[in-house]
C-alpha cells in the first residue's frame, strides 16, 4: 500500500539536533583516539609531561607540542623566549613560572633523543595537527547546538547536572514530547521501569533491554549526580540522596536504589518538557 500511505514528514528541528548531536559523539570518540596515539609519543619524548599542561588538548599545549614535538627543539630557549610564545595563545594563563618549571622538568628528564627522532617529531607534529582540527570543528558544533537550543524552549538547563551538551542529547534522543501521553510512556521509551523476570515464584527485578539506551544512560548518570556527596559531606540533593537511602535500607541494591532515581527523573524532566517550567526543588 506505498501508493496509498501519506509521506513522513519529520520533525525536522529534531532531526537536526540529533544529527548535530551525533557529529558532536563522533568528534569526541575521533579526539580520544588522538590523545591516546599523542600519548604514546609524549611518554618517550617528554617523560615528565603530564606536569606541563593540566590537559593535552588544550590550545595552548597543542601549540607546544606543534612547535616542540622533542626535546632538541627546546635547546637554547629560556623562561622568558618561553612565556613571550605562549601567553598569546593562553590568553595570558601562562606565567613565567610555569615556563620555567617546563624547562626545569625538560631538564631533569635527562636525554630523550631516540634513533629516527625526526620521524617521530613528524608524527607527534600530524597528531597534534588533527587534534587541533577536531578541537576546531567541536567548537563549530558545539556553538550551532547553543545558537538552536533556544528554539525548542527548553527549562531543562535550569535543572542540577544538567548543562547544554546533556539538555542537547535529552532532547535528541525524546524528540517532541507531545508524542508521549504521559510519563509512564517515557519511562517505556527510554526502557527504564524494571520488568519482574521469574519463574516457580522466584525472581528479581530487572531493567529491560528494550528502549532507548543513549536516553537511559543518560537517565542513570543523573541520577549518580543527584545522589552525589561533596568533600564536606553535603549531599547535592538532600531529597534524593534521603530517598536512595531510603531505599538501599529497604534492600534495594545500589544500581536498582538509581533506577528507581532515575524514574522520579523522568517524571520531573516530562513536566519541564510538556508545560516549559523550570526546575523547583522537590519539597522533603
Amino acid at each position: 500500500m506505498l501508493d496509498k500511505l501519506p509521506d513522513a514528514v519529520p520533525a525536522d528541528a529534531y532531526w537536526t539536533l540529533s544529527q548535530l548531536v551525533n557529529r558532536r559523539d563522533n568528534i569526541c570518540s575521533h579526539q580520544q583516539r588522538l590523545k591516546n596515539q599523542l600519548y604514546e609519543q609524549l611518554c618517550v619524548a617528554y617523560p615528565s609531561y603530564k606536569q606541563f599542561f593540566g590537559d593535552i588538548s588544550r590550545r595552548t599545549a597543542l601549540y607546544f607540542w606543534l612547535r616542540y614535538p622533542s626535546q632538541e627543539h627546546l635547546k637554547g630557549k629560556t623562561a622568558e623566549e618561553l612565556v613571550a610564545e605562549l601567553r598569546p595563545i593562553s590568553h595570558n594563563n601562562c606565567s613565567i613560572k610555569r615556563a620555567g618549571k617546563i624547562l626545569e622538568l625538560v631538564r631533569m628528564d635527562g636525554q630523550t633523543t631516540r634513533e629516527h627522532q625526526e620521524s617521530r617529531d613528524a608524527i607527534t607534529r600530524n597528531i597534534t595537527g588533527d587534534l587541533e582540527h577536531y578541537r576546531e570543528q567541536l567548537e563549530i558544533v558545539e556553538t550551532a547546538i547553543e545558537t538552536m537550543l533556544p528554539s525548542f524552549n527548553c527549562t531543562l538547563m535550569t535543572m542540577p547536572g544538567v548543562d547544554v551538551t546533556t539538555a542537547a542529547n535529552m532532547l535528541a534522543e525524546i524528540g517532541d514530547i507531545n508524542r508521549f501521553p504521559n510519563a509512564n510512556k517515557l519511562v517505556k521509551f527510554a526502557g527504564i521501569c524494571p520488568i519482574n523476570f521469574s519463574s516457580s515464584g522466584k525472581g528479581k527485578d530487572m531493567c529491560p533491554k528494550q528502549g532507548k539506551r543513549r536516553l537511559q544512560a543518560i537517565f542513570y548518570f543523573m541520577a549518580i549526580q543527584m545522589i552525589q556527596v561533596s568533600m564536606n559531606g553535603t549531599p547535592r540533593n538532600k531529597v534524593f540522596r534521603e530517598y536512595y537511602l531510603k531505599r538501599v535500607a529497604e534492600g534495594k541494591n545500589i544500581q536498582q536504589a538509581l533506577i528507581c532515581i532515575a524514574r522520579r527523573l523522568v517524571n520531573i524532566v516530562y513536566g519541564m518538557l510538556k508545560n516549559h517550567t523550570e526546575y523547583r526543588e522537590p519539597e522533603q
